[in-house]
């Protein structure tokens, strides 16, 4: 994807490129702040508060809905490729796993396992959908310290994933858990898309 005509406040920019023999140089802009993985990791319990999660969720959902406009799908969202700008604003960051699908529905194994929809994680073609999916399994890692399938092996996570098999802790409020619940479905086409998200009560209500 060539990223120097993808403009968006929420997605790193790439002002350009060089190369020598052995490699390629990429001129980024710079995220003072770091990734959001280790932001999430630097807090007490490792998660966020519900108004922290739902401004960076409605950041996202927003750069999100932009590529799919473009007909580009990110297929590995996940806290490590997140980063924080000057103002802590979000930045969508590493797109090594995205492709431009105009029309096509893709068949590729890719993207981080604890973030994988169960049509890939079954070899299904998948479209812009699996997006959706991984907005909801972050929203609950920022809000709970973990991925909502996570487990001690992968096969494990892997059924956890088919089997839409996950629990919420008290502490989520039954707000986070209606937007969660209506992005982590198995069913692509029924997954809340990105407009459904920023509209959502609970996006709303707690976002800066």
């Amino acid at each position: 994807m060539n990223r120097i005509f993808y403009r968006h406040p929420n997605i790193l920019r790439m002002y350009g490129y060089f190369y020598d023999d052995k490699r390629i140089y990429l001129i980024l802009e710079y995220a003072p702040k770091g990734e959001l993985y280790k932001e999430l990791n630097n807090q007490p319990n490792k998660r966020f508060d519900e108004v922290r999660t739902a401004t960076y969720i409605a950041q996202l959902a927003d750069a999100l809905k932009y590529c799919h406009s473009k007909s580009v799908i990110h297929r590995d969202i996940k806290p490590e490729n997140l980063l924080l700008g000057l103002n802590g604003e979000i930045k969508v960051a590493d797109f090594g796993w995205s492709v431009h699908a105009p029309s096509s529905r893709r068949d590729t194994l890719c993207g981080t396992l604890d973030y994988l929809p169960p049509e890939m994680v079954s070899g299904r073609p998948h479209n812009h959908t699996v997006d959706f999916w991984s907005v909801g399994v972050l929203c609950y890692e920022c809000l709970v310290g973990k991925p909502p399938f996570y487990a001690a092996t992968n096969d494990e996570t892997y059924m956890n994933i088919k089997k839409l098999q996950y629990t919420f802790p008290s502490f989520v409020s039954e707000g986070a858990r209606d937007l969660i619940s209506k992005l982590i479905v198995i069913d692509p086409e029924k997954r809340l898309n990105m407009d459904g998200v920023l509209k959502h009560p609970w996006i709303v209500k707690n976002r800066k």
